[in-house]
């Protein structure tokens, strides 16, 4: 019997907002955080999912203690994409060195059937349930590692119609040149589509690197109390043959 997953999502997230609303105490440390990202280009694990527009990138986010609960979105600022992102995600902080994340992606398509949010249905919904593990090292140890696997929902699919289980896999290291801070990164993908079954790939056609390159960053000083990050990524993806030089501005 197909499990009725329009109830079990939704309560997933309500559950967690009461446990994270209960269990508040004096010594709770409990946040806000909202912002937004302005990128010259939406460009993620090496695909680029914002055509040749800029994409604005909003965040909000509310933290208990250890654990997070966030939104992040993607949007076109060109009226000829219908595909725009809104993303919902609960991480698990240990140390400030490692976290446990899920993400619910989603992705509507008004020219398709699954722009409907509260379609749960997995053969036709437009979420993408993600499951993540990283490492954020410190200055004695500069490397960045996370591996993430697609789940439930709208992945890659075999030829015998299961799901393929998409897995990311990204390792970096941290540096810093003077007043930039960078961290260089290669990601890549295990799964291997079978073309002869006409299987294709959710991040590319074969297994094997699909994300390498660089990405610097600094803080401009404005004012005494403000001062603005800027990034600017080179990216590659040798699958895709493809290379994107990526500027953003965070507020």
């Amino acid at each position: 019997m197909k499990k009725n997953t329009s109830r079990i999502l939704p309560g997933i997230v309500l559950a967690v907002l009461m446990f994270m609303s209960t269990g508040l105490t004096a010594q709770t440390e409990t946040s806000f955080n909202a912002g937004v990202d302005l990128m010259s280009r939406y460009v993620w694990r090496g695909l680029n999912l914002g055509g040749s527009s800029p994409s604005i990138q909003p965040t909000l986010e509310f933290s208990v203690g250890n654990l997070t609960l966030g939104t992040w979105g993607a949007f076109s600022m060109s009226d000829g994409l219908t595909i725009q992102e809104t993303d919902l995600y609960l991480s698990y902080n240990i140390k400030d060195m490692f976290s446990l994340t899920i993400t619910d992606y989603f992705l509507p398509d008004e020219s398709l059937s699954n722009n409907n949010y509260f379609e749960y249905d997995e053969e036709k919904t437009g979420h993408l349930l993600e499951a993540s593990a990283s490492f954020d090292g410190t200055e004695k140890i500069p490397f960045t590692f996370m591996a993430a696997v697609n789940f439930w929902g709208a992945d890659a699919l075999k030829a015998d119609g299961k799901k393929q289980y998409s897995t990311y896999l990204e390792l970096g290291f941290n540096g810093k040149c003077k007043e930039f801070d960078y961290n260089i990164f290669m990601g890549m993908t295990p799964t291997s589509p079978d073309e002869e079954k006409g299987e294709t790939g959710f991040y590319g056609p074969y297994a094997g690197v699909i994300n390498i390159g660089i990405t610097a960053s600094k803080e401009i000083q404005i004012t005494d109390k403000f001062s603005l990050p800027i990034s600017t990524s080179f990216i590659v993806n040798p699958q895709a043959e493809n290379v994107f030089l990526v500027f953003g501005i965070s507020l």
